[in-house]
């Protein structure tokens, strides 16, 4: 999740539960007033009410927290809501989502389970259910939990077709693209994938063996096709002033293609300009549908972190590399 999305999501979980605690703030000062006005002697303390406030006091402190970062100290803050007030859905909710922070998915998955029995249809609890799924990379699950989302909210799908080319699904993918281009509602990266995909699933013509490079450029330049600039790109793999001619002149003709994104960003970084390559990769990973092709764009993100001097996305980045090709 990215910056902007995380505090977006931090404002509405704290204005939702600002609304539930000015409610009974407001309710329980009409009572005192109330109270007050009959009978000038004190009343006996109501220990629920007081158990109310603290609860709200160590919620939002536990949204604090985790607005920061400190996952564990919201966890704290947490388990002394459960414990005044046991098998409350929101707290199971936050509970999850911490330690899905934490990377702790085993928790994260039985903590929200536990919220969805009390809220079985919970549109966002699902959508945080899809995430851990896709954290513990099982996509057959991520994608029947998406399939009740979408019953809810149709404009998931786009999700749904994600999750399902994730899932190398590509057949459901495009039937699912057609339905939403006849629409209207279909993106314009979708577009460009499903425009893909569909070449990718007619039979495939024999191949021409040429391997002499002035061939290849001559058919290039006639027929514009993309399997010839591929051979092209990986023969100018090591030749950075090449490479970058005919990776930009792909990006251009074959927007939806990986790869040419992947090459101009590799002949950038080779040029040191490390921030024009992070954009052309940031741009391209987008397309991606393969965890090895994924892991080398993050390589040579790491790269190019690493000329911008950010030695922690560098690290963040190869780790994510690491991560995939184990």
């Amino acid at each position: 999740m990215n910056i902007r999305c995380k505090n977006k999501e931090i404002r509405k979980e704290r204005q939702f539960y600002a609304i539930r605690l000015a409610l009974f703030s407001f309710f329980f000062s009409l009572f005192s007033l109330f109270s007050n006005a009959q009978d000038s002697i004190p009343a006996n303390e109501d220990l629920s009410e007081e158990a109310e406030l603290k609860f709200q006091q160590f919620f939002f402190k536990a949204l604090s927290e985790k607005a920061i970062g400190n996952y564990q100290k919201a966890l704290e803050n947490l388990e002394n809501c459960n414990q005044l007030q046991p098998n409350d859905v929101a707290v199971f909710f936050e509970f999850s989502k911490n330690h899905l922070f934490l990377e702790n998915t085993l928790l994260a998955k039985e903590y929200i389970q536990r919220a969805l029995q009390k809220d079985v249809d919970n549109i966002w609890m699902l959508t945080h259910l899809v995430k851990i799924y896709q954290q513990e990379k099982n996509l057959d699950a991520a994608i029947e939990t998406q399939q009740k989302i979408v019953a809810q909210n149709p404009k998931a799908r786009a999700f749904l077709v994600r999750l399902y080319l994730y899932n190398r699904q590509y057949e459901e993918a495009i039937a699912l693209m057609n339905v939403l281009e006849n629409e209207n509602v279909l993106s314009a990266s979708l577009k460009s994938l499903k425009v893909s995909l569909e070449k990718r699933q007619k039979p495939k013509f024999k191949e021409k063996e040429l391997t002499d490079i002035t061939s290849l450029i001559n058919q290039f330049q006639n027929e514009k096709s993309y399997k010839i600039l591929e051979q092209i790109l990986k023969i100018y793999e090591e030749n950075y002033t090449e490479l970058l001619n005919y990776a930009e002149e792909g990006v251009t003709l074959f927007p939806a293609q990986p790869y040419v994104y992947l090459m101009k960003g590799k002949a950038l970084n080779y040029q040191k300009n490390h921030k024009e390559a992070l954009s052309v990769l940031e741009s391209g990973i987008d397309f991606v549908l393969e965890d090895k092709m994924e892991a080398d764009f993050y390589l040579e993100m790491a790269k190019a972190y690493k000329g911008l001097g950010n030695l922690i996305e560098e690290n963040k980045y190869q780790q994510k590399a690491d991560k995939l090709k184990s």
